[in-house]
This record gives C-alpha cells, structure tokens and sequence, in this order.
C-alpha cells in the first residue's frame, strides 16, 4: 500500500430520509466507499467506516405537513427502511448513526458555540423570501423561477440545472413559491454567517496541493466555486424541526443542514466510540488518520470547501485526504428522478432478484459513473451477468469444483514439484492481476480495479482450455493433479480479492473451498488451499437471467 498511516476514517454521505434509495446512491457513494473499506480491512487496517440519516430541513418537514404527522415519525420510518437495505447489500458500515439522536444534536451546538465564541461566525440581518400562505421562509429549492442567464422557467433559487449556472433567489425572474404557488414577499430576518470568503486564499491553496490525487471532475468544480469567488453563508435556518440554535431564545431557529449533516460524521464517530469503548479523538483529529469522504457530484461543495472549512475554523480536526465523488447514473438513457418513480429502488430489486446483490453491485461497479455520468440499462445488467458473470466466472468454479470432485472425491491435489512453462506463466499472470487491483482500488478506480477482476476467472478458463485435465487424466495422473491444483488456486485467489466487491459470492466460494480467515496477503501466497483437504460439491453461484424478466423491468419503469 502507499503511504502508511495508523487509521483511516472513511465516511459515505449521509441519505436524506424523505424516500428509500435507488441504483444511484448504491452506484455513487455506497458500494465504492464499501469496497474500499473492506478493502483496507482485509489488509488489517484500523478501519472506521460510518455513515447515518440526515433527518432534517425542509423537505422532511414538509412531507411530514402533508402526511400530517410529526417529521420524527417519517425519519423513523425510511432510517429503518433505509438501514435494512444497506444490510441486504453487504454495505458494511461500523456504524449507521441518524442526526436526530440527542448526541449528535450535542455536538452540532457545541461545533457552532466553539465557532462564535471564537468570533468566527457573525450575525446578520437580511432579506429573505417568505410564504405568506404557507408562514414559513423558504429554502433556496424550495424558490423556482425564471433563470436571468438563458431563460429556464423552472430554475431553483440556487442553480439553474439547465445551463448550471449559481443563483441567489433574488437574481431569479418572476420566482414562485414550490409550496403554495404564489409569488413570495421579502421579509426581514436575522442568522449566523460562515465567512467562507476570508478562508479563500487557505482554501486555495490547500486544494491545489491534491490537483494530482483528486479525480479530475472534483478538482474542477472546486476550481470553478474557487474562481467566482467564495461568500458568507449562513447556519442557521428559520425552521421548527432541526438542530435548535443553542443560543437564541426566539422559537423556529435552528443549524442549517447542510452545517449539522456533516458535523453527523463526527457524532457518529462519538457514538460507535461510546458502544465500542474507544476514544473517538484520533479518528478525527490525529495527522496519522486518513480521512475519506464518498460523496455524489451534488456533494462537492459541502465536502470539499464548506466542511474543510468549518474543520479550518474548529482548529482541532484534520482535513480530508481525498474526496472520491461520482458523477451520476442515469437511467435507460434518462436522468434518475423519484418525483416520477423513473428509478430502481434496492428494497424492490430484491424482490424481484432474491439473492442477486451481488449481481447489481457487479454491473453497478463495472458501469460506475466514476468521472462522468453513466448509464444503467436492464439489457446491459443482463448482458453482464449473463455473459460475465453466469459464463465466466461461475463457470470456472464449477469447472474446477466438479473436476476435483469427480477426479479425486474432492481432496485437493498435490501440486507437483515440477511445474510447465504455462503452469508459470499463468501463475505470473494471476499475480499481477492481483497487485493490479490492488493498485486500482487505492487510487480509487474500482471500475478498472473489477474489469481485472472478472480478468482472474477468464485466466482460469483459458488455463483450463489449455491444459485439459478431462483428457490428461487418461495418461497421467501427477500432471492432471497439478494442473487442478493450480486451477483451485485461481479458485483461492478469486474468493479472496472478490471480497470488496462481491462479498456474497466470496463467502460462498470460501465455504465451497473450506478457507476460512483469509486476508489480502494471502492471495499473494504459493499456495493457499492445504493439499489433501476437502473442498464441497459446486453450488450454482450466479444464473441466467432470462429476457422475460428484463422486460417485466422495463414494462414496470414506462408504465410511470
């Protein structure tokens, strides 16, 4: 591995709990921040993976208006929902934490306090559009208008999404209220600002130190928000569901989100420290901890300049090593939206797929949007498995399963102490192989790094094709035992480095195996199986999936 630190704090964004998740939230953020952390733990790293609910703002509030019920009564409901499907796909997490636990409403205060007593934040007054029919301010997304740039009607009071550019509400033409519909007025009220603008230059600098670690899509934007030059941005909010300002009297007043959803990495930390009996301290605040944020592209901004700079400010945390966003996935050619249903939610896929996650964290993976958008079609998720992972991969084991069985009742073979040129030219392929997924997964580039994975079962079909043990096992019986052992090797390799991605499937091929505790290294190893022990029968680890099942999908998703 690269340079050596003693723990790695790696945190996945925390999911907004107004609905369920889809493919693009396990594509973006999910399965590569859980592939990494089983990564680094099968090389025996001080590993702290966390993630949690983000359970406040406006959204929440209001689905909760329209339900009319307390907002606590939606997080609980999609928290739980939401947990139970990071544990139905392998998403390994140390701890799944929620904001609106009494602990993390502890720590967000006293990250604001320290920040005003240090006279970092000020306050004040301005203008700001209010809902009279609704009695509430409005959040910038919650303001659609007319963008002054290239004439979208329907741009939010922050961005434009059609031409991208940044907006205040105020430079929005003819802007509208999304709750109620009618024009909103301009209302006098008071917060507490950031002033990312006096953390400019620091922050400039800083970010061009990691031009070459970070992906090139992160470091642009942050060049952009850079370049036009960073503002005060307040935290706090007028709102009556949040982090309450611990120091303002007045009701409806809380931490704005997108300051206390960060600050919930930190009280997640402080949380699994308690249940674990940990300090959480060098997590966050140790030169010799590595810290990861995966986000989506929709993140960048909070996690690589407003966070940093709030970490900046506190004086006490360490700032994150790299920022491995991913753009986003669409969809059958069209962009992901829950408003229209036009999405895969993960707690459906597995009704319809029962024990396939692994499959969809394959395609997802191999297809992942990792520096420009991509694309999921069902027809390619079928293709993959069916032509990858059905015929490649399950096909090579249960080659060399049924082979040692049928040959030798399934006691693993001798490998002879002279071996063929091809024996170690295979053998030398399968190890570079390894250290080169190995290499990809630190750089943060798991698509390549499972392109060569699927490369490890091709290597065995093409050794086996080669050497045919079906027809060397007429004349000679030491050569067919090395050439399936060698193959069962493969076999060891694979179920080891198929960890990260298919965790599934990897326990299924150990068990078939009989390897028990395995870490990267031994993937590394001469040999990894004991001769003369006893593997299983061969058990179907993937199947085809047929065209009928593909286009109940597709039928499901036009009929939205």
């Amino acid at each position: 591995m690269s340079k050596k630190y003693k723990r790695y704090t790696i945190t996945a964004a925390l999911p907004y709990t107004n609905g369920p998740i889809h493919i693009g939230h396990l594509s973006g953020v999910y399965l590569p921040s859980d592939i990494y952390a089983r990564y680094l733990r099968l090389n025996k790293k001080d590993v702290l993976f966390l993630c949690g609910s983000d359970e406040h703002g406006v959204p929440i509030k209001i689905s909760a208006k329209k339900e009319g019920v307390h907002p606590q009564k939606i997080v609980d409901k999609y928290h739980n929902l939401i947990d139970k499907i990071f544990k139905d796909f392998g998403i390994s997490f140390d701890i799944y934490y929620r904001t609106s636990d009494k602990l993390h409403h502890r720590t967000a205060s006293d990250f604001f306090l320290k920040l005003l007593n240090k006279k970092i934040l000020y306050k004040k007054e301005s203008l700001q559009y209010y809902d009279e029919y609704e009695q509430q301010f409005l959040a910038d997304r919650y303001i659609q208008g007319e963008c002054p740039y290239c004439g979208n009607k329907e741009a939010y009071g922050d961005q434009c999404e059609k031409c991208g550019s940044t907006l205040s509400p105020k430079d929005l033409i003819n802007p509208k209220s999304k709750l109620s519909g009618n024009s909103p007025i301009l209302k006098k009220t008071t917060h507490w600002y950031l002033p990312l603008d006096k953390y400019q230059s620091t922050l400039k600098s800083w970010i061009s130190k990691k031009k070459l670690e970070w992906r090139p899509n992160v470091f642009g934007q942050c060049n952009s928000w850079l370049n036009e030059g960073l503002k005060p941005r307040a935290v706090t909010r007028d709102l009556d569901w949040g982090v309450n300002l611990p120091i303002d009297k007045s009701k409806n007043k809380v931490l704005y989100v997108w300051f206390d959803a960060p600050i919930g990495y930190i009280s997640a930390t402080k949380k699994w420290a308690e249940k674990s009996n940990k300090d959480w301290e060098p997590y966050w605040k140790s030169s010799q901890t590595k810290l990861i944020h995966f986000i989506g592209k929709d993140n960048i901004v909070f996690h690589c300049i407003i966070f940093p700079v709030m970490l900046e400010a506190h004086g006490e945390f360490i700032l994150p090593n790299n920022i491995p966003a991913n753009e986003f996935l669409n969809l059958e050619g069209a962009k992901i939206s829950t408003s229209r249903n036009w999405a895969v939610w993960l707690d459906k896929y597995l009704l319809d797929f029962k024990d396939m996650q692994d499959v969809l964290r394959y395609v997802l993976c191999i297809t992942a949007p990792q520096t420009k958008d991509n694309d999921f079609t069902w027809k390619d998720f079928q293709i993959r498995n069916n032509s990858e992972l059905v015929s490649i991969y399950g096909n090579f084991i249960n080659r060399v399963v049924s082979l040692v069985n049928n040959y030798f009742g399934g006691i693993v073979p001798e490998r002879g102490i002279s071996i063929s040129k091809n024996d170690k030219k295979s053998l030398n392929e399968l190890n570079k192989l390894v250290l080169r997924i190995e290499e990809y997964i630190e750089k943060f580039k798991f698509k390549e790094a499972i392109t060569e994975l699927i490369n490890i079962p091709r290597l065995g079909n093409k050794y086996l094709a080669e050497e045919e043990p079906w027809k060397e096992i007429k004349v000679n019986l030491i050569r067919t035992k090395t050439i399936l052992n060698i193959s069962l090797h493969i076999c060891s390799v694979l179920a080891i480095v198929s960890e990260p991605f298919l965790p599934f499937t990897s326990e299924k091929l150990k068990s078939i195996l009989g390897l028990k505790k395995t870490y990267w290294s031994d993937s590394k190893s001469v040999k990894i199986l004991v001769e003369g022990s006893k593997i299983s029968k061969s058990i179907l680890l993937f199947r085809k999936i047929e065209d009928f099942e593909i286009k109940n999908q597709i039928d499901l998703l036009n009929k939205n």
